[in-house]
């Protein structure tokens, strides 16, 4: 089996460990060590036998690997996978989980491998707390009610950002709410008394996942980590939320669906926003998004702006990520935060 998956695996156990799942970086390395020996988790795995280390990093194959055994955790139809794995107070052996799950890649390895055939799709709502300081500052400096767009935004979570309660170390901003988003804030604080009104929301996906349908709700929630007790309860609340608002995603090219839907618009300021999702896009299909929210950006007017926000990894560091901000007419560029990938951190560069 190529060396090329298990150096795979491994990077991600890295990764988990570092991004705070102790669970699932173990589970990684007990992974690698069966593909090694040429173990169950080979056959599963196939598909990608010969692809090269950043067609494999790239398809994010060990986090589809997690989270087709986590869709089978949460799925209850597998009682002993179920009791090994973490629970609220209730610690989990990773050497035990993955003998448990290596039994059920032998038994029910077609069912995993048609997990595994869709990329995954995350929608982790504490982004919001990241994107938070830029929608507050497109506000103030503008002036204007918000139109706001969302790209490959999931299943839509992040298009309720102003219907969340966040505590930003100190501070605090939002309404009440069932969805409660806090984060480790440095920095200056953005301007939390700006006004905000969103008077128009919309947003589009690839492959957008249906609320409404329990097993899509249930992938979902697969690609949370297991050992992140708050992280799944933060997205039980927000689907019920969005379940409750009847928020929608469209079905469509990010491209497409931004030069028709999110022009500049008299009155308000045109918001399109989007959170880990760029560094998966083709390049080509990155230039041409680009020159369509500038060839937007160029019809922007004072009473009519334009701001293009995001949270993803600089181009000079992938393993970072940052918000930054672009807003026309003018098309000034800054980097307002640097941040942690699920939210839990933000360290404000933007001005108080």
């Amino acid at each position: 089996m190529s060396n090329d998956l298990v150096h795979a695996l491994l990077l991600q156990s890295k990764a988990c460990a570092y991004l705070g799942s102790a669970f699932h970086a173990e589970l990684l390395n007990c992974a690698a060590a069966d593909l090694e020996a040429g173990g169950a988790v080979a056959p599963l795995l196939a598909p990608w036998a010969n692809a090269d280390p950043k067609a494999i990093m790239a398809a994010a194959v060990p986090l589809r690997l997690l989270g087709a055994l986590h869709d089978r955790v949460l799925s209850g139809e597998d009682p002993a996978l179920s009791a090994a794995y973490p629970r609220p107070g209730q610690t989990a052996d990773a050497q035990i989980a993955w003998r448990e799950a290596a039994r059920a890649i032998v038994e029910r390895e077609a069912q995993l491998a048609a997990f595994m055939q869709h990329e995954p799709q995350t929608n982790e709502v504490r982004r919001s707390a990241c994107l938070l300081g830029g929608f507050l500052t497109i506000a103030q400096e503008t002036g204007l009610p918000l139109r706001c767009f969302e790209i490959a935004a999931s299943a839509g979570l992040n298009l309720s950002w102003d219907k969340y309660s966040y505590s930003l170390g100190d501070a605090a901003w939002g309404p009440e709410s069932p969805v409660q988003l806090p984060t480790d804030w440095s920095g200056p604080l953005p301007p939390l008394n700006a006004e905000i009104a969103v008077i128009e929301r919309g947003a589009c996906d690839r492959r957008p996942v249906d609320l409404t349908d329990p097993v899509q709700r249930r992938r979902l929630l697969a690609y949370v980590w297991p050992d992140q007790f708050e992280r799944l309860d933060r997205l039980r609340a927000a689907v019920d939320l969005a379940l409750a608002m009847g928020t929608t995603v469209e079905t469509a090219d990010a491209v497409a669906w931004t030069e028709r839907t999110a022009g500049p618009s008299p009155g308000a300021a045109t918001v399109i926003y989007h959170s880990v999702f760029w560094q998966y896009m083709p390049a080509e299909s990155q230039t041409a998004l680009r020159k369509t929210i500038e060839h937007l950006g160029a019809r922007a007017t004072a009473q009519a702006p334009l701001a293009w926000l995001r949270m993803e990894p600089p181009p000079e560091n992938v393993a970072g990520m940052e918000i930054r901000l672009t807003r026309w007419p003018g098309g000034e560029e800054r980097v307002l935060a640097d941040v942690h990938p699920h939210g839990a951190s933000v360290r404000w560069r933007g001005p108080a």
